[in-house]
């Protein structure tokens, strides 16, 4: 492993754990107050120590992160996940769930709404 660089910013260690998709989407989210410690807001900047426990609000859940190891580059999945451990309660993540099944996907139902081009031309050739 490559040598420990001295100081780590939140946004940078969010980015590279794969929270978020971009650098700038993690700074944006610690400048909205979505990212916290100890119940407190962080700014982007904030240096990130081993041990600390971060409450991360991102598009898809809220994250309860356990920091074990920093990470100074975007890595693959399946070794990001070896530098925190997820804490989030069950009663969240059942929230989760419960949401992610009542979503709406954006496509309209079957037969709601406009005529398809389909419905105009049958009922252009009936009303002719």
């Amino acid at each position: 492993m490559a040598i420990e660089k001295e100081k780590l910013r939140i946004d940078k260690y969010l980015w590279a754990i794969r929270l978020f998709k971009t650098r700038s989407q993690a700074g944006d989210a610690c400048s909205k107050g979505k990212v916290k410690l100890n119940g407190d807001s962080v700014k982007a900047s904030r240096v990130v120590a081993i041990g600390d426990e971060y409450e991360v609000k991102t598009e898809a859940k809220k994250w309860l992160i356990k920091v074990t190891g920093l990470l100074h580059t975007r890595v693959q999945y399946p070794e990001a996940i070896k530098h925190y451990i997820d804490i989030t309660p069950e009663a969240e993540l059942d929230r989760i769930q419960f949401q992610s099944a009542s979503f709406n996907t954006g496509k309209r139902l079957s037969k709601v709404g406009r005529p398809t081009k389909k419905d105009r031309r049958e009922l252009g050739d009936f009303m002719e």
